[in-house]
This record gives C-alpha cells, structure tokens and sequence, in this order.
C-alpha cells in the first residue's frame, strides 16, 4: 500500500501547490520525501518492537554535553566540585542508556534516576551555575525523551509493531477464482451488510489465496482482535456521519487498528494513513501531538472525508478506489471512459494495478471479517473497549501529574493518548487529554489546586498508610518544609492516611529552581525581592497579605505562588470506628491544618 491518504482533495496529490501528477517522474519520490519529513522527524522511523525491548531502530538521544567541551573546562577551572559532579551524572546517564538498549528497563529508569538525582542532592545551586543548570535541563530533557520510547512499548498502542494485513500479502501469487470457487463463496453473502458486496472473480480470488495464507490469517486474526478496543466508538461515528458500519475494516488494510502506524516512505500516518498535512479535516498536528494518531478524532476526519468521497462519486466502491488513489484521479478516470463504475474502470484497465486490487482485496477482508470461523478465524478474543473521559487543558501539564491526580499508571495514560508526542501537554494550545474513565471529576478538583505556572513541574501525591511528611518529602527529593509551604501549612503538622498533597519539585527550566519561601533581610523591599526572584511586587503582596511595601526583618515570605486549597478540601476526612461511628480529630489545630481526600 502506498499509504497516500489525504483529507484534503486539493492537496492529496500536490507538493507545494504543484500537482504531483505534473512534476518529473524523477522528482516525485523526492517531493514526497519532503512532504513527510516533519513527521519522521518528531516521530521517527517504524519500529519493531518486543516485550521489554527498546524499539530495534531507536535511536537514544544525544548525550548532554559533558566534561571536555568549553563549558565544562570553564567549570573545572572554576569549581572542580562541579566538574566532578558532571562527570558523575554522565557516567549514570551512559549506564542507563545501555540498559535502555539492552532491553533493562528497571536498570535504565534507576540510572537515570541517579542522574537527576545527583544534582538535585549535591547541594549545589543549580540555578546560579549555568554549566549546571545547562546539564540538568539537557539530563532532564533526554531523560524523558527516552522514558517516552519506553513507555509506548507493550503497551498495545506502539507505533507500526506489525505489518498490517494486506502488507503481509504483497508478494503473494494468486489468479482470479474459477466461475465454481465463486459460485461456493455465493453463500458468504448472505451476511448482513449496510454496504454493497459482491462476490465476482476477483474478490473470491483473494478470499481464496487470504485464507490459505498463514501470514495473511495471523495479521487478520491480531486485527480483528484488537479492533475491539475501538469498534463501538467507530460505529458510532460512522452511523453518525452517514457512512456504512462496514466501512470501518478499511483499516484492517491501512493500519490493522494501529493508531501510530507509521508508511516511512509517505509519511501518511495513525489508523486510516492520512498525510501530514496540516489542518486536513481539522486533524491539528505540531510538535506536541499530531491527532491523525488519536483513533476518534482520526476516524471523525475518515468518516467526514469518505462521506464526501460518496457525495462526489455517488459510489461507495468508486469512493474506496479514490480514497487510493485520490479523488483527482478517480474523477479523471471516470471523464476519460464515461464510466462511473469501478468494475467498469477495472475491466478497461484505468486504474493503476494498486487501486485495482484495493477495493477487491477490502470486499475480501469485509467478508472474511464477518465470517470468521468459515476461513479459519476461530477463536478469536477481541480486546476490551477503551474507556476514557476527556478534559481540554491548554496549559502546560506534566503527564506524571494527571497520572498522579487520576491514579492511573504512566504506560495507561500514554496508552490512553496515543496521539500526544512529548510527556507534556502544550502551553496555550487546547489538547483533548483522555484520563480513565470516572476521573474527570476529581482530575478538575485537584488540578485546580496547582497554579496553573507549575503543572509542568509540580506533582500530587496521596498519603498511604503509614508514610510520613518526611517520607514523602524523601519520595520526590524535596525538604518536608517546601512541601508544608506549597499547600499552605503550618509548620510541624502531621499527615494522615487519604491526605491531598501537592509536591513542589524542581522544573528543568531555570526560571522555577528558586525557593517557594525567602526569609526576608536587612535592606530588602519589594522591588528588590521581587526583582530577585523575577515576580512583581503585587504578586507578593497578593501571595503574603501585604498591606504596605514594608517588609519585616527576618519574615518568611511566600516568593511564589503558594497553593490555596478548595475551602472544602481543608479538613481531615472522617474516620470511622469499627461501629461506624465517626471519630473527632484529635486536635483543633490538626483539624484545621490538614487536607481532606477529593472524591
């Protein structure tokens, strides 16, 4: 399959305005080249993948500039310490990155731990030394780029791990069937279809060479199962586009139901191969996420384009034939005969031999799919639906953060937004973030409890049984006190089991590696402490209750944004005793200082 699905008639075979039909034969390859380089940059080539294995074509990504290149010999003859301590967190990001490669994933995430850690705990300031701070964001930065690889691995949404169906068939041999092998596949149709089907010489003849082909039969078999996790969401989209259900195993021939199916020659990708044009059928692509991978949104943009397709050719297999091929060429061919219809077009030899095949090759796959035990698809074990709610962020947002708040796990929420590119959603762009089903509610209450600035860096945790501040603030390398001042609380209170906890961590860019409280010193003002830690002097009043620009000696100030939890949300839930009775807190200063569990 050429993959070269466009939802944009005009567009689909042009380069640069250029009709590809018009440019030279020779120039033509290297115009769709161009075309997709954008999408093979951000996403990379197809991989291979197995279980517990990074993909066979990743590449890691470069290492962070380390001892020997100027910054650093700058480093080493200014602070030796700091020479020392980059050099250290190169060796444990090397080891992690072989392990990455080795397939060691547990190894690779506890190295690369210890490199971020490293810096974080050397108690050095990372902020003040822009060799350091360079290091870290540049750790940081490849560090997640490789968690994001690992992530996508096994968890059912990688990008391209198989070919699909009709892929694993290219070079198989077959010829037409026999007028008595079509008259005993008659009875195939007797299923129930919303779209016409046929059986002729052509269709029964890949039914045939499909169903004795043992590749063919595995691809098939791995489609139809995992369509499962997507049928009733397409279905619904189709019925309400006016488009046949049927037409949904289009996909088992362009991507098997594999939303990040990747056609490295084309660049068309995601589960119906749409090209990266941008804006085709309101698919929004860029560097954070491309929707032609989120399986709604895409099969939204399918239904909408083959709808058209049909109200331009009146014809359901006339409008697969230009899905193919391109409506351009379609139309041409229909002018040129005075034929608009496909078999017509077929017998007259107007169609190159790819876009001949493809209809009878679909019908074929239709008909097996709806009678699976008649051609050896017995047994098969459709995937669960995916469930999801979505919210619409237009703000930065880590994804360990929605993790967090939603309590599911990294490779789910990865799982669950195939099309997002980074671990990070992006700032002032609208994106549909999918969390599991049932979260949306407490995912609105306690974000709002985050500043909106720090939903990149910061992250929430829920008190277990039996953890104290102090492991907690041990858990995400930050002090107990930064955490009591990021949720607004006395010093010394105590946390209890179902405790809402937002952790202030330390953000890669710079610009949040200050503290979140400043004791104030002789001299200082508002301009100055503002001025210091780049915040305006009506932030500070608004953040510590100011009333005048006078400052106390010695005063502990809130520097930046602390957070202000939901009046409700203040105090401790209710325990209850084995009879059911609700306990009183033991204290009214504990009552009144701790977080109660959003539900």
């Amino acid at each position: 399959m050429k993959g070269r699905r466009c939802a944009n008639p005009v567009a689909a075979d042009t380069i640069a305005g250029v009709p590809m039909i018009q440019l030279p034969s020779r120039i033509r390859p290297l115009a769709a080249i161009a075309a997709s380089a954008c999408t093979v940059f951000l996403l990379g080539c197809p991989q291979q993948q197995t279980a517990a294995k990074p993909p066979a074509n990743s590449t890691a990504p470069a290492l962070p500039k380390t001892v020997g290149g100027n910054n650093a010999q700058t480093a080493e003859q200014t602070n030796p310490r700091i020479a020392e301590l980059i050099q250290q967190v190169d060796r444990s990001y090397r080891s992690g990155v072989q392990n990455y490669r080795a397939g060691n994933l547990d190894g690779a995430r506890s190295d690369f731990d210890h490199a971020v850690d490293l810096m974080l705990t050397s108690g050095l300031d990372i902020k003040s030394d822009p060799t350091l701070s360079d290091e870290f964001e540049r750790t940081v930065d490849a560090v997640n780029s490789l968690e994001m690889d690992a992530l996508k691995q096994g968890n059912g949404f990688s990008p391209k791990q198989e070919e699909t169906p009709l892929e694993a068939v290219n070079d198989l041999t077959f010829s037409d069937a026999t007028p008595e092998q079509t008259a005993s596949l008659k009875s195939t149709l007797n299923t129930t279809s919303d779209l016409p089907l046929v059986i002729n010489p052509e269709v029964a003849g890949y039914i045939n060479a499909f169903a004795n082909s043992r590749s063919f039969t595995a691809h098939m078999r791995a489609s139809l199962e995992r369509l499962g996790k997507y049928k009733d969401m397409m279905q619904g989209v189709l019925r309400e586009e006016g488009v046949p259900q049927d037409m949904i195993y289009l996909a088992v021939a362009e991507s098997g139901f594999q939303p990040q199916a990747m056609n490295a020659s084309s660049g068309a990708g995601g589960m119906w191969q749409f090209m990266p044009f941008k804006g085709a059928y309101g698919l929004e692509r860029n560097g954070y996420f491309d929707e032609r991978f989120d399986p709604e949104k895409s099969t939204r943009a399918y239904a909408k384009y083959m709808k058209g397709l049909y109200d331009q050719f009146g014809d359901w297999y006339l409008a697969m034939g230009g899905y193919d091929w391109g409506p351009g060429n379609m139309q041409r061919a229909v002018q040129r005969t005075g034929y608009a219809d496909y078999w017509e077009l077929y017998r007259r030899n107007a169609m190159p031999r790819e876009t001949k095949n493809y209809v009878p090759q679909i019908l074929a796959a239709i008909l097996m799919a709806k009678n699976p035990e008649k051609y050896g698809l017995t047994d098969l074990h459709p995937a669960a639906p995916v469930l999801y709610d979505t919210v619409t962020v237009d703000y930065a947002m880590d994804l360990h953060l929605a993790a967090d708040i939603t309590g599911a796990s990294m490779t789910d929420l990865v799982g669950l937004n195939p099309a997002l590119l980074r671990l990070s959603t992006p700032d002032g762009v609208p994106f549909d973030l999918h969390i599991p089903k049932g979260t949306k509610d407490n995912f609105n209450e306690r974000i709002a409890a985050i500043p909106v600035e720090k939903r990149s860096s910061w992250r929430f945790h829920e008190v277990v049984a039996g953890e104290s501040l102090d492991q907690v603030a041990q858990l995400y390398k930050v002090s107990a006190a930064d955490i009591l001042a990021a949720n607004d609380l006395p010093a010394n209170s105590a946390v209890e089991e179902g405790d809402d906890l937002v952790i202030p961590l330390v953000s890669a860019a710079s610009a949040s590696l200050h503290p979140l409280q400043y004791t104030t010193r002789h001299g200082d003002t508002l301009v100055t402490v503002a001025d210091r830690f780049n915040v305006t002097t009506e932030n500070l009043r608004q953040w510590n209750h100011l009333g005048s620009g006078t400052l106390p000696l010695g005063r502990k100030i809130y520097v930046a944004e602390p957070v202000r939890l939901a009046p409700g949300s203040r105090g401790r839930k209710a325990k209850t005793a084995s009879k059911g009775k609700a306990t009183t807190s033991h204290s009214t200063a504990k009552k009144t200082t701790s977080r109660k569990k959003t539900k």
